[in-house]
């Protein structure tokens, strides 16, 4: 799974055991969430950012949607406690994984992640620019990471296992977080907005 574009090591075998039981569209979705992060910080980060924390967190950002999260809270809660119980067990400290934590529990949350640091920001501008919607990362661009991470209709994998997710119980899908909307929108029209969105993208899946 890894290549010349992805970190190497014992951070990235931690990452790349955590993704291994996610679908494989939401492991493309993963790294294609670092690859543009790490594009976008290039151009928007003067003083960098750790790569190691940077990696740790947008890799890992949907574990809370694979089958290792137990579906008792929101899937981002779940997914940040996942990724630092693997990292605190390889030695990262406490300041570390509380990043790594902050990013992923609030990749979802437009207007908060932005304003809580380099690797929280960098997160979401990941993820919404793997959706088509972030300007520095026009379809060009992307091409080379879709080439080496197919998307294999991503938007509908991401929103089937949030809306899953969303199902397993009534804190997993509360109501006005993302999963339990997501799961609202199918019910009542079967095609979310996020789906609709996506056809309007720079890519489609």
């Amino acid at each position: 799974m890894t290549t010349s574009i992805l970190p190497t090591g014992p951070l990235a075998d931690v990452v790349f055991s955590a993704l291994e039981p996610l679908p494989e569209p939401l492991r493309n979705h993963s790294l294609r969430t670092f690859v543009f992060a790490e594009l976008i910080a290039d151009e928007t980060e003067p003083g960098g950012c750790d790569r190691q924390l940077l990696f740790a967190a947008t890799a890992m950002h949907d574990l809370g949607l694979g089958p290792d999260a137990e579906g008792r809270q929101r899937f981002e809660v779940e997914g940040a406690d996942l990724a630092v119980s693997r990292l605190a067990a390889h030695g990262f400290d406490a300041r570390q994984t509380g990043e790594v934590w902050e990013a992923i529990a609030l990749h979802t949350s437009g207007g908060i992640a932005e304003r809580r640091g380099p690797i929280a920001r960098l997160t979401r501008a990941g993820v919404l620019a793997d959706l088509g919607r972030h300007p520095l990362i026009s379809a060009g661009r992307a091409a080379a990471v879709h080439d080496q991470f197919p998307r294999l209709n991503a938007v509908r994998s991401i929103v089937d296992a949030a809306v899953a997710h969303a199902e397993r119980s009534p804190s997993a899908g509360a109501p006005y977080t993302l999963a339990g909307e997501l799961a609202r929108e199918r019910l009542d029209g079967g095609l979310t907005r996020i789906e609709a969105g996506s056809a309007h993208a720079p890519w489609c899946d």
